[in-house]
């Protein structure tokens, strides 16, 4: 059985390659494996037919790059919705179009089973709680591309926290990232809350107003999105500190857990994972079980586009149960907002978030 794909938004993480991840040369010009499209391509039982945006240039481009017909590249996500049956969309626009285009997507004739959606899941979270419930209306599966989740290491490091207690009783997690918030640090706070299986409980941020996208993009200065931080208290008392101020060429990400049985330290920019058990008052170094060296972007980021494209082959099987859902990827986005609200109110913001704050909207790309 074949499965018909169509793509919402022709852009970089759609297909075309990003600057920065990319030689500049291959963007827009050759099949770019670490994308929605290139994901799609590695699985047998999925057939990408169909792609929209409303940039006529960019469409274009994507057509040619990925071999969609002229007759299946439609300007706007609306057309293509109309007139294609399809059993999976992927949403690749920017975050504050997410919710609108999964909503109309559910909702819409194509009637996907799965809509296979970037993150952040949004940017407001009231925006994403309706996604999640108009999916659930639908019966359609919302999988969020928290990368992370797709990665067998990290799978695997899960289980060992969360099922085989390695760490024993988590007090204290430190975390650093590039800037900004939303664009970047949603991968490093969705690895926090996957790994602790927690959510947070308050949350003091800080936003320093900086950003260094808007070069790298051409995008508008006057987003809010910028590199900030602060602290988060979990729901399970694991106390929180998260740095994402730092510009992108000399950040490493970051994560160290401090536990009751042992330590963990992972750097995933230089490929770094190393853990300690806490034997008779001392900490012991020792590998990880099960894990065969560290997570690096070079192998473990690119593979996780396959990876999330084989997941959603197995969801619409009925061979796996979701595993990154529009209600988990929420948690790191509460945790962004309440850092904005947080820094302009110089107040700490509980979680879950009182009804008129879940309205508040980060501007981003």
């Amino acid at each position: 059985m074949t499965y018909k794909a169509g793509i919402i938004g022709s852009g970089g993480i759609a297909g075309m390659g990003i600057l920065g991840m990319h030689d500049e040369d291959a963007i827009g010009k050759e099949k770019i494996d670490a994308s929605h499209a290139g994901g799609y391509a590695s699985a047998d039982e999925i057939e990408l037919i169909a792609v929209a945006d409303v940039d006529e240039e960019t469409l274009a481009t994507f057509g040619e790059a990925w071999d969609i017909p002229s007759s299946r590249q439609y300007v706007g996500h609306e057309r293509m919705l109309e007139s294609e049956d399809l059993d999976i969309v992927s949403i690749c626009t920017p975050s504050f179009l997410h919710a609108e285009h999964t909503i109309d997507a559910a909702r819409s004739a194509a009637d996907p089973d799965v809509i296979w959606c970037e993150k952040p899941i949004a940017s407001e979270v009231a925006a994403a709680e309706r996604m999640v419930e108009v999916c659930d209306e639908t019966n359609t599966e919302l999988v969020i591309n928290h990368s992370f989740r797709f990665t067998n290491k990290l799978q695997r490091l899960c289980d060992l926290i969360r099922t085989e207690n390695l760490l024993g009783e988590v007090k204290s997690v430190s975390t650093q990232y590039r800037m900004e918030l939303l664009r970047n640090s949603t991968h490093v706070l969705d690895t926090l809350v996957y790994l602790l299986d927690a959510r947070a409980d308050r949350v003091c941020g800080y936003v320093n107003g900086e950003n260094e996208a808007a070069d790298t993009l051409d995008a508008d200065r006057s987003v809010d999105d910028a590199g900030g931080g602060g602290h988060v208290i979990m729901d399970d008392d694991t106390f929180v500190t998260v740095d994402c101020t730092i510009p992108r060429d000399v950040s490493s990400m970051t994560l160290s857990f401090i536990g009751t049985e042992g330590k963990l330290y992972l750097n995933n920019d230089d490929g770094e994972w190393r853990y300690w058990d806490f034997e008779d008052g001392e900490h012991v170094e020792k590998p990880l079980p099960g894990i065969d060296g560290a997570w690096t972007w070079e192998d473990d980021y690119k593979g996780s586009f396959m990876n999330a494209a084989h997941h959603v082959q197995d969801l619409l099987n009925g061979e796996s149960e979701n595993y990154s859902t529009g209600q988990e990827a929420i948690r790191s986005l509460e945790i962004i907002v309440g850092f904005y609200l947080s820094h302009y109110t110089g107040g700490t913001i509980d979680i879950p978030l009182d009804r008129p704050l879940r309205e508040t909207g980060i501007t981003s790309w």
